[in-house]
């Protein structure tokens, strides 16, 4: 079902990807830092649906959907290096900025921040292109929104 988007993702230089391909790969980085700490909460599940809501101007059915495919997706991607270098390849840098927000968004949204799910996000922010500085700004901003 994902095979072009597989491949595409693993390709030596990734190209751009095309809009409905760019949100399914973002949508399964969203769920990967969900799922890195071992436990996938509903809060997590649920700040997911709200940003792909938000975000792609979906009704919740269609994000609870594009969710679902995005957990297909990233049960069968390729590590997280490589993930991230075809995301940063084919998706524009401000999309990547707000990518890292809304990142920071699931790992806060069962109230714990926990070590596997930062310790991934401080990993994945440099590979998609985005300083320290950025990320931390990025993360205050969701703390005080909270």
């Amino acid at each position: 079902m994902f095979g072009d988007l597989i491949r595409a993702l693993t390709a030596p230089e990734p190209e751009r990807l095309p809009e409905p391909d760019a949100r399914l790969a973002l949508a399964a980085l969203l769920v990967r830092i969900a799922k890195s700490d071992g436990d996938y909460a509903d809060a997590e599940r649920g700040m997911i649906d709200n940003i792909l809501k938000t975000n792609h101007n979906l009704s919740p059915f269609e994000a609870a959907k594009l969710r679902s495919e995005a957990e297909a997706l990233e049960a069968e991607a390729p590590d997280t290096v490589r993930f991230t270098r075809a995301i940063k390849a084919g998706v524009a840098y401000d999309d990547r900025a707000q990518v890292i927000e809304s990142l920071w968004k699931v790992v806060l949204a069962d109230g714990v921040r926990d070590h596997e799910e930062d310790a991934l996000l401080r990993l994945v922010a440099p590979m998609l292109g985005i300083n320290d500085r950025d990320s931390a700004l990025a993360r205050q901003r969701v703390e005080n929104k909270a």
